[in-house]
């Protein structure tokens, strides 16, 4: 159904005016389906055409885009997107902001605990003696990720576990907000063996003394780069601080596509809003900002991967760990991590005048006959 966007307006105005709660019939659910088709499609085909007329464009096996030059492009990355997969191993529930950006927004206090001693790996529970029975056991990852919140919390903590993973020949990265880096810390890391730290340079608006840290790392750390959100409030930031940013010796930056959940949607309401192949639900405006970091880099010569961490990308990285992990063909857990529609956060981008659906059709009559007029 190629409904007009007049009809999705009406539509998704009544639908957000239903009772919490409230099923839709599953000829609505066709409507509201129907809709946001219409939205991705108006957007993917906007982003293909900014996608495209990006010079020196590359790609990873049509997974992902970057330019730089591609022996840069962050190896975390490419263990994520073609390796054997890319675990999470997690140790601290806490952190010290409170982005409007974060998954866990206005829910961090309610995070659960690991366990004295222990970290989450897979889903299971593991001491760090535990790590040689499991790297013997299962098949050993191409890399792993410390995520989950902020581990320069502990920090303390993360060196026998990097060590570990370090002496099995593993790719590790780590994320960080930057804001608890020491020399003595970063120092600390790079004796254990880290190979890459990742700044969440959004997370301060690109605060002075973040970029100083980051500068720090690259100091002793082999590559250090910046993956934040894209945001217009860090697009605003990044371009008052580029010189000293791209100064500090940053290897790459992995613009990542906003993606919203029912804790941080609130922050955001009234931008024109999509939804990747009914999964993610993201801010026309995030990746059309990674469009534009990667576009300025080539035309101004940065010399470091700037990489397009799309909804597209997260995607594919689904696909592709699926498919190592022996799924069937089409075997995905890619989906939405909303409980329902939105539709309130929709009618922005059916009412603004500049945004228009790449077909429309009449409402079908048999819909209408079936007493659905609104």
């Amino acid at each position: 159904m190629k409904i007009s966007k007049q009809d999705a307006l009406n539509w998704y105005t009544f639908f957000s005016e239903l009772p919490e709660g409230e099923e839709l019939l599953p000829v609505q659910q066709e409507i509201a389906l129907a809709v946001l088709s219409q939205i991705e499609t108006a957007v993917e085909t906007e982003n293909e055409r900014r996608l495209k007329a990006i010079p020196n464009l590359q790609s990873l096996d049509g997974r992902t885009w970057f330019v730089g030059d591609p022996e840069r492009f962050p190896y975390g990355c490419r263990s994520c997107l073609t390796g054997t997969g890319l675990s999470a191993v997690r140790r601290t529930n806490k952190c010290n902001l409170n982005c409007p950006f974060c998954y866990d927004y206005g829910v961090l206090k309610q995070i659960p605990a690991i366990g004295e001693e222990l970290w989450e790996i897979g889903g299971g529970k593991y001491r760090i003696e535990d790590i040689d029975l499991l790297l013997r056991i299962s098949r050993k990852p191409t890399g792993i990720a410390y995520v989950y919140l902020e581990p320069f919390m502990e920090i303390g903590l993360y060196g026998p576990m990097i060590r570990k993973f370090a002496d099995a020949g593993i790719h590790q990265h780590m994320y960080t907000n930057g804001t608890l880096c020491t020399p003595e810390n970063l120092h600390m890391l790079a004796d254990a063996g880290l190979p890459e730290l990742r700044f969440n340079l959004g997370a301060t608006n690109c605060a002075d003394s973040v970029i100083e840290n980051i500068r720090l790392a690259k100091t002793c750390i082999p590559k250090v780069g910046i993956e934040t959100p894209m945001t217009p409030a860090f697009r605003a930031a990044f371009m008052e601080k580029k010189a000293r940013i791209l100064g500090t010796g940053v290897d790459f930056i992995n613009c990542a596509e906003l993606h919203l959940n029912e804790n941080n949607l609130c922050n955001y309401l009234g931008e024109n809003m999509y939804i990747f192949r009914n999964g993610y639900l993201s801010p026309v405006s995030s990746r059309r900002i990674s469009f534009e970091m990667m576009e300025m880099a080539v035309r101004e010569s940065w010399g470091i991967v700037v990489h397009d961490c799309s909804n597209h990308t997260k995607f594919a990285r689904d696909l592709h760990q699926r498919a190592k992990e022996g799924g069937w063909f089409g075997s995905t857990s890619y989906g939405s991590e909303l409980s329902h529609i939105p539709y309130e956060a929709f009618l922005p981008i059916l009412s603004d005048p500049e945004f228009s659906f790449m077909e429309e059709e009449t409402f079908p009559e048999a819909l209408l006959m079936d007493g659905l007029i609104l």
